[in-house]
């Protein structure tokens, strides 16, 4: 038995990649040779996902350095090194931010996929009319990994309420928006993250946003009847 698993599959964060080797351990497809063999391929590549992600998040001295001396062409002192960390950290938070889009771009053309889409904050939900989508800048607007875990959460949330391909997401300057059918006229929640204070914005038969402190993660868990009531008001629709 190796220490480490070589699939983890998690039904908060379902993982569309793990789904077909999941597949493979049925009664009905199960082949002991398929599995050995994507076994090693599976732990391995978990791995390196991982140690992105670490590396992503903070950038150790080799990764640094690993980039660095491919675009900086003088030495390498520890000024320009701790330059680079702040840089390296920026790149891979934009380099995401790009990969986003072009799946916004895929989708566009007809992949289904759920995608996270740039636009400009929508004005305060009302009962009644539209609300035109305002220009923004792209490249002002980051959509981090805590964003994409807390629109997660909230999805785990609610797909007991609705089909979960109706659950889209949008991130603007100001918040990320969880949205039912990509409609801002059916906001779910709103993710204030972009400040020290974090906010989880939920909205009530009225669609006025109340804002709620939270400290961790976790803490939206302490909404899930809110969010639920209100997919479920959209759910008809």
């Amino acid at each position: 038995m190796d220490e480490k698993p070589f699939l983890e599959f998690d039904l908060l964060d379902i993982d569309d990649h793990v789904v077909p080797e999941l597949q493979k351990l049925t009664k009905s497809a199960f082949d002991v040779d398929s599995i050995i063999s994507a076994a090693g391929e599976l732990k391995y590549v978990g791995q390196i996902k991982r140690v992105l992600a670490a590396q992503f998040q903070q950038p150790d001295d080799d990764f640094v350095r690993f980039f660095a001396s491919r675009v900086y062409e003088g030495t390498i002192t520890q000024k320009v090194r701790d330059q680079f960390t702040q840089l390296t950290r920026k790149a891979t938070v934009q380099f995401l931010s790009d990969q986003i889009n072009e799946r916004l771009k895929s989708a566009i053309t007809g992949n289904t996929q759920p995608v996270i889409v740039s636009q400009a904050p929508a004005e305060a939900p009302e009962s009644h009319g539209s609300v035109p989508d305002q220009p923004e800048d792209k490249d002002l607007v980051v959509t981090t990994a805590e964003e994409i875990e807390g629109y997660n959460i909230v999805k785990a949330i609610v797909r007991s309420e609705v089909d979960v391909k109706r659950i889209a997401a949008r991130d603007t300057q100001s918040y990320f928006g969880v949205l039912l059918d990509d409609n801002n006229r059916k906001p779910v929640a709103r993710l204030h993250f972009n400040r020290p204070q974090k906010y989880l914005g939920t909205f009530d038969i009225d669609k006025v946003e109340t804002r709620h402190p939270i400290n961790s993660l976790d803490d939206i868990f302490a909404h899930a009847e809110t969010l639920k009531e209100t997919a479920r008001a959209y759910s008809g629709t």
